[in-house]
Formats: C-alpha cells, structure tokens, sequence
C-alpha cells in the first residue's frame, strides 16, 4: 500500500500541496492533461526550484489566460493568501461539482475533488448562512484554485497514494484581508474546516493554513499524528511565495506499507427485477455511477413463473450503503435488498507517460508491494495513435506496455 504522510508542521495550502506532489515524482504532464479535459480556461503550469531557510522545494508557477478581458494573469506560487484578491468569475459550488462529476476524470479523482469542494461549500454556506450549493466560491473558485484542488487530486492518482494521513497544523495568527473585508486568522471557512482535527502548537503571524489545504486535510487524511513507522519512499517539498522566519514549505512523504496486504472492506448489494425497461435500467446504472459506487452490473437471470429478468449487482463502500439500499428501494420495482460484506485485495496503482514511435501514451502500473505486477496503457491515448500513425491498435498497445514494463520494473 502507497501510504502519503502530510508533514504540515508549517502550514498547508494548495498550491504548496500541489508542488510538494510534483517533487514527490507525481507526472506534471499527466496532470495537466487532465485538467485540461476539463472545460476550464486555458493555462500554463510549470514548477521551479526555489530554496526556502535552507530547504531546496518546488515552487508551482500557474499562468491563467483571463478570456474575458483578453489578459493574462501570472501566479508565482498563489501560496497562502489563497486567491483571495483574485479577479476571475465567481463560480457556483453546484457549477463545480457538476463540471467534475461529468469530466472523464478517473473516478477516485472525481471522488476526492469533489469531497473537498463540497467541505469548502458546507463551510462557506454555514458562515453565511446560505445552502452550500448556492455558495459563490469568491477565494476557491477562482481557476487558479480549482486547478489546485483537482491538480492535486489527479497528483495522488499518479504516485498511486492509497491512504493519506498528517501531522497537526498550525494555523497562524493576525489578520488578512479577504474578499469581505479584513479577517481574523484562520480565516473562518479554515477554522470552520478544521473542527476535529488537531491544531499544532505552532505560533507564527500570517496565514499558514487556508481553507483549501484545510480541506485537503479533512477529506484525505485519514488519521493524525507523528510520522507512522514506516518504510519511507521518497519526499518532496512544495514552498509557498510568502517568506517566514521559517522554511515556508509542506513536506510530503510517500511511505511503502509492505506488511499491508492492500485488502478493504466492500459492500455487495443486489436485487432482480422482472418488469423494468431497458431505458429504465440504463438510467439506473448511470445514476449509480454518479454516486461514486465502485461497480455496478447487470445479469440476465430467470425467475419466477419463468420470466426473464435482471440481476443488479452493485459493489459499493461500506459508508455509502444506506444512501445506495434507499436508491434502489425507491428508483427501482424491487421489493428487497440483499447485502454481503466482502473482502478485496487490489494492487497498488499510479499512472506514469511514457514515449514510443507512437507519441506519449499513458500507463496505469499495478504494484503489488514494491513490484510491478501489470502495466495497463490507457485505450483512449492507445486509439488516437492507432489512428494518428494508421497501425493496428494492438501494435500500439504492445508497445507502450513493454515501454512502461522496462522504464518502470
């Protein structure tokens, strides 16, 4: 099991989560293709070595092309003042959500995004006493932060993290003006955000934490304390643009839990139906899909009185099952659910590009502790150079599997 530990002893934000990732060995071209499948405005995203106290990190430089002023805005590392003078449209957490939950992101990168969106939203709408899908997102919204909080998230599916746990943070003290005026520090969507996770005894004035790295914590971590025991991997530092008395950075550590067995806990529901169309059943699987299942499946079966009929199989976290038995119960004719716990081992993965006569093809790696057992190039990438170089499909497939089997054995 890939295990990342957020050491945040200085603070979090997104932009230095994201560096720090980078650092780490997540691909930067796989994440900004994936965000650029988003319908978000163009940009460009590079990082630069910067030295921070003494510590050698990664500074992430986002540049946003402004369409409706025909401007182009350049973000050195955005840091801790987390946008909040930032002049792009406001958008609507219902927006957001909605852009993420159509995209062909992978869907632990749809989960995770749209957890942190939705925390910042449920924060944000209890200070102003407004539903969270109403919420304007002024700080967050902005693009430069929507590319942190989904850039981040694809950066976890890259290393193949599987549990994310941290230290305590520190919040910082003083005031900062924000979009509403001058507030006190933590801001307080961040405060509102890190109710149940332990602050650090750590005083410095400034912002340290904002209300997207509090987020990351909240809905990522798992747990929180002192760096678990252990083998580490490798470490990445990701520094923010502000200058402390301390190293203005967020260390990440990937560890390997090699006496893990990568064995969960999933939830098996199922029920037959017999008189349900196929248009029906289609919306069914479309709309259990939307609600972050991990499989669903249809099987023809016959039942009573010989009918024809349909056996729907829904392989679901154990968390999500009531919300899903109630789905069924009230979108489908089923009069019953059935449910079993099962257990399931499943291989580590992370993503990696890697170049062949045929371009740049992404890979997805199956380890299984430190070894790599498959290496799955993504049939998407696979076709369009099939097409582009008119060869067969299975040449191309081929040939970037044996390309990633060798860079990465």
């Amino acid at each position: 099991m890939r295990h990342l530990y957020f050491d945040c002893q200085y603070g979090i934000s997104g932009d230095m989560t994201l560096a720090a990732l980078i650092d780490l060995g997540a691909d930067l071209q796989y994440i900004k293709k994936g965000l650029q499948s988003l319908p978000v405005d163009p940009f460009t995203m590079e990082v630069k070595p910067i030295e921070k106290k003494g510590i050698s990190a990664k500074l992430l430089e986002l540049q946003l092309n402004d369409l409706s002023h025909g401007e182009t805005h350049e973000h050195s590392s955005h840091s801790h003042q987390e946008h909040h003078s930032h002049p792009h449209t406001h958008r609507k957490a219902s927006r957001i959500l909605e852009m993420i939950q159509k995209s062909e992101l992978p869907e632990r990168v749809k989960e995770r995004s749209i957890g942190i969106f939705e925390e910042i939203a449920e924060a944000e709408g209890k200070i102003h006493g407004i539903d969270p899908k109403d919420v304007h997102f002024h700080e967050v919204g902005a693009m430069d932060s929507i590319i942190d909080v989904i850039g981040v998230c694809l950066a976890l599916e890259s290393l193949g993290v599987d549990k994310v746990t941290a230290a305590p943070v520190p919040t910082g003290y003083g005031k900062e003006k924000m979009a509403h005026g001058l507030y006190p520090i933590p801001a307080p969507a961040t405060a509102e955000i890190l109710r149940d996770i332990p602050i650090a005894d750590f005083q410095a004035e400034g912002e340290l934490t904002t209300p997207t790295g509090a987020a990351f914590l909240k809905v990522l971590s798992e747990e929180y304390g002192y760096l678990p025991p252990l083998t580490i991997e490798k470490i990445g530092y990701g520094a923010g643009q502000k200058d402390f008395h301390h190293p203005n950075v967020l260390r990440a550590i990937l560890l390997q839990d090699r006496n893990s067995n990568n064995e969960k806990s999933i939830m098996v529901l199922e029920c037959q139906v017999d008189d349900m169309t196929g248009e029906a059943l289609g919306y069914i699987m479309n709309e259990m899909l939307e609600r972050g299942v991990l499989d669903v499946y249809y099987t023809p079966v016959t039942m009573k009185k010989s009918r024809p009929g349909c056996l729907i199989t829904v392989l679901a976290k154990p968390e999500d099952t009531v919300k899903l038995e109630n789905f069924l119960l009230t979108e489908t004719s089923t009069f019953g659910v059935r449910k079993t716990e099962w257990r399931r081992k499943i291989l580590s993965r992370r993503f990696c590009k890697v170049t062949t006569p045929y371009g740049v093809i992404t890979v997805k790696l199956g380890y299984q502790e430190s070894r790599l057992i498959k290496a799955l190039p993504e049939f998407e990438d696979v076709k369009r150079a099939a097409q582009r170089y008119q060869v067969q499909l299975m040449e191309v497939y081929t040939v970037a599997q044996q390309a990633a089997t060798e860079q990465f054995q």
